[in-house]
């Protein structure tokens, strides 16, 4: 009974996105732009990176690892820098399509940051500093995401080498997590796009994606496939509730049994859903030797799932957009470059040739 009365308390904190509001069609964003013929759907700038006076490594999050990605795929020569799309930052009029306001304005507190990012000494730090040096590229990484979705619409693929922040919801944050990305980039498609109707969100990070769980509950037009690892944060038994295909795996689950589960059920959400657009939560927190997502996959494992994704939902012509999110380990960026180029070379997507309008 206490359990019970604890949800329905919660139940009542949860903001749910009204896809049928008369309101929901006025989005106007300068966050929305069209990217030039040479550039690739591919969305990064170098303020995504987190720096901190060295705090930052109070968390085993790499601060650095969206920067590093790109520098594995320069050093394949696979892109270059005026081939990437620099997203502009989600102002507070952006993010409170989605956000509530005393959301963000307990984000002026630094006490909130701090537990938010689970570094304990930022909530001695002025929240000036916290803002700009933490929150800033936040925003940058959730304004890539959001024109993420407009891209991936109009090109069939995008990657934000950022966001992914799914334990954000629109009243509040955690894990690492201080905007719902997800949720806004979803959502600005939604209003955009007039023909879009029907959006699926795969998450395969290894935490339960409690944050797009709790925005869209209860939102038919949105399903959630979530695979992740039973016995981590959140454990969020509300936002479950939302999850249209709930996988739940065990502790320390190796390759084949992971590969398999995943190809089974990425292939029963398309069939029984038919999305118009897939947005991939591909945290590398699966990764055999994460501190937080305790699972025993392999770099060439989690290859091999992004492949099983982009493949299985490029071959129905769906567009998608494939966001980094979770990955406790220095190697996770390696590996992210090493996804992504691994799509190259399979012809999933196309990173060379770009300056000739292929």
């Amino acid at each position: 009974m206490k359990r019970k009365a604890k949800d329905d308390a919660k139940n009542k904190e949860v903001q749910h996105i009204d896809a049928s509001h008369p309101s929901f069609r006025r989005i106007d964003t300068s966050l929305y732009f069209d990217k030039s013929h040479i550039q690739l759907p591919i969305i990064f700038r170098d303020e995504y990176n987190i720096k901190l006076g060295g705090l930052e490594k109070f968390h085993p999050f790499d601060s650095n690892k969206w920067g590093n990605i790109i520098e594995v795929l320069k050093k394949k020569e696979l892109i270059d820098s005026d081939l990437i799309i620099k997203p502009k930052e989600a102002k507070d009029e952006d993010l409170m399509i989605v956000h509530t306001k005393s959301y963000l304005q307990s984000l002026k507190w630094s006490m909130k940051v701090a537990q938010i990012t689970e570094v304990a000494p930022a909530a001695l730090l002025p929240n000036c500093l916290l803002q700009k040096k933490v929150l800033k590229p936040f925003r940058y990484q959730t304004g890539g995401s959001i024109l993420g979705g407009k891209l991936a619409m109009e090109h069939n693929w995008a990657i934000n080498i950022g966001g992914g922040f799914h334990h954000c919801s629109a009243n509040n944050g955690g894990g690492f997590c201080a905007y719902a990305d997800i949720s806004l980039a979803i959502r600005f498609a939604l209003d955009f796009f007039e023909n879009l109707r029907k959006v699926m969100i795969i998450d395969l990070d290894a935490h339960q994606g409690n944050g797009h769980e709790r925005d869209f509950m209860n939102i038919k037009n949105v399903y959630i496939l979530d695979v992740y690892n039973r016995n981590i944060y959140p454990m969020d038994n509300l936002a479950k509730k939302a999850i249209k295909r709930k996988v739940e795996i065990s502790p320390f689950t190796e390759d084949e049994e992971y590969l398999k589960k995943v190809e089974l059920h990425v292939e029963g959400a398309l069939n029984e859903f038919e999305p118009q657009l897939v947005v991939y939560n591909a945290g590398t927190d699966v990764l055999k030797g994460d501190p937080l997502g305790l699972l025993n996959v392999s770099a060439k494992g989690i290859i091999k799932r992004d492949e099983i994704v982009w493949t299985k939902v490029r071959d129905r012509n769906i567009p998608i957009l494939m966001l980094t999110s979770g990955g406790y380990l220095r190697c996770t960026a390696a590996i992210i470059a090493d996804s992504i180029a691994n799509l190259h070379y399979k012809n999933i997507i196309t990173l060379k040739g770009m300056r000739n309008g292929n």
